[in-house]
């Protein structure tokens, strides 16, 4: 809205040019969405403390949350909205499909997360949304998304599949980027969901792989750095930079009131929100596989369950202490902050090679 509003008084203020630029208007993203984070962080966090709405733990979780944890506030992830949504409307250019298609999978997927949190409040307990009709929703959900998408998009490499350290390897999909297309937005929705167990321990990963896609989004819509990188130029996708950029600024935000001891849990409704809205940039930068790069310890986090789940139903033995893996390795007997500073480095690593495969074709 006020990059609109700026836009049209360039004629008469020719130094309003410089928002023109994205880098500029990602900048000023990042930093509105942290400021209002900030500013409104400690009056939510007593706001929603007051009012008890206390994150249920999970009882047969590691018993040192019970007495660490317990009181602590949730739906947090409401917070990280409002900073989002606050550097997206004033900085982006709402006249890009691209920005609507992530703003809808975000709102969205914040909305189920935050019915799934007001259950589990209510019920005092840690259940919330069956599994099952969670899942159902999140699909239902990305194919409306993915509908609206296709519906305004004219990118030709919308049905292409583009594989990392290959220079012209590209896998036409057909009609089966729609179920692809899903598979990665609620699987990366359900992976950082997952991951979202320790104080701070995906709000940082998220802000790495959120500023590897400013990049990649940016270079990804400049035909000149497209061509360089010898990646996919799609017109107009270097927009997608300011929504990456307000991801981060609400993420170092939140962080603020989420590092250990966290004030307060960003719960399902910014775990379903950020996850959803990092795999539907995967999708629109045509670089789902760097995604699944880059946010490794997402994709760690997520088999981790799953091969839980196969191997306790197939053998009756559990692999791990407890799933997802950082509860495993507070079972051993790791310090949480052991976990969480490992963790990020591990998610540091995997961003450096993810950005590396732009360069290695």
């Amino acid at each position: 809205m006020l990059y609109s509003l700026l836009s049209s008084f360039v004629e008469i203020f020719s130094f309003l040019n410089v928002f023109k630029f994205l880098t500029v208007r990602t900048g000023l993203a990042m930093f509105t969405s942290m400021l209002v984070v900030f500013l409104v962080g400690n009056p939510f966090i007593n706001f929603f403390s007051s009012r008890k709405m206390l994150d249920p733990i999970r009882e047969d979780g590691p018993e040192e949350h019970i007495i660490k944890k317990i009181g602590t506030p949730t739906m947090g992830g409401l917070l990280i909205l409002l900073g989002l949504f606050s550097g997206v409307l004033l900085w982006g250019d709402l006249k890009n499909p691209y920005i609507w298609f992530l703003i809808f999978i975000v709102a969205s997927f914040g909305a189920l997360g935050a019915y799934d949190d007001y259950k589990k409040i209510k019920n005092k307990n840690s259940l919330g949304i069956s599994f099952k009709i969670k899942i159902i929703w999140q699909i239902i959900l990305a194919l409306i998304g993915i509908g609206i998408f296709t519906l305004f998009s004219d990118t030709p490499e919308l049905k292409n599949l583009y594989l990392p350290f290959f220079k012209n390897l590209v896998i036409n999909l057909g009609w089966f980027f729609i179920p692809f297309y899903v598979f990665i937005i609620v699987g990366s929705s359900n992976a950082v969901n997952l991951t979202d167990g320790l104080d701070g321990l995906a709000t940082v990963p998220v802000i790495l792989v959120a500023s590897c896609f400013a990049f990649i989004s940016y270079v990804t819509g400049n035909v000149v750095f497209s061509e360089y990188l010898l990646i996919p130029y799609i017109r107009d996708v270097g927009e997608v930079s300011v929504f990456c950029g307000s991801i981060i600024g609400a993420c170092i935000g939140f962080l603020w009131f989420n590092a250990p001891p966290a004030k307060i849990f960003m719960g399902d409704t910014g775990s379903l929100a950020l996850g959803g809205s990092l795999g539907t940039v995967g999708i629109i930068t045509k670089h789902e596989i760097v995604l699944a790069i880059t946010g490794g310890l997402f994709v760690l986090e997520a088999v981790s369950v799953i091969v839980q789940v196969i191997s306790y139903k197939l053998t009756g033995k559990r692999i791990f202490k407890m799933a997802p893996i950082h509860h495993h390795f507070e079972k051993k007997g790791w310090a949480e902050s052991t976990i969480v500073v490992r963790f990020w480095i591990i998610s540091i690593i995997l961003a450096m090679i993810g950005l590396a495969t732009l360069k290695l074709r």
